[in-house]
């Protein structure tokens, strides 16, 4: 079983920034792809950003990919979604997943395998 734990969330106005930070523990092995999602009230959880096992490639959602990055760290088990210039839109429960293997990344949520609770993301206006 592998645990993930999201943090970082919080509150930030319009323009500003925010690091989540997600820690995997349990049997990990540091090559799981990994992926960002998130989930605002009544609508359906979409994604977010994706990194492949090694850390080398990485993709977006394309309304997201000239303000979000993704990065990870496998000796530490930790990957992070750097987020900039945060709009109203933005405000979200961000979840982090893991898919158990694979060599590239991961775009839909059926790829995953194990799921973070959660960090909430408010960015006001």
């Amino acid at each position: 079983q592998v645990q993930l734990v999201e943090s970082g969330g919080g509150l930030v106005q319009a323009g500003g920034s925010l690091r989540l930070s997600c820690t995997a523990s349990g049997r990990t092995f540091s090559s799981h792809p990994m992926g960002w999602f998130r989930q605002a009230p009544g609508k359906e959880r979409e994604f977010v950003a994706a990194i492949d096992w090694r850390g080398t490639y990485t993709t977006y959602a394309d309304s997201l990919k000239d303000r979000f990055t993704i990065s990870r760290d496998n000796s530490q088990n930790m990957v992070w979604l750097q987020m900039n210039r945060l709009r109203p839109e933005d405000t979200a429960l961000y979840y982090c997943a893991a898919r158990q293997s694979g060599g590239g990344y991961y775009t839909t949520e059926s790829n995953y395998d194990y799921w973070g609770q959660g960090t909430q993301v408010t960015v006001s206006s």
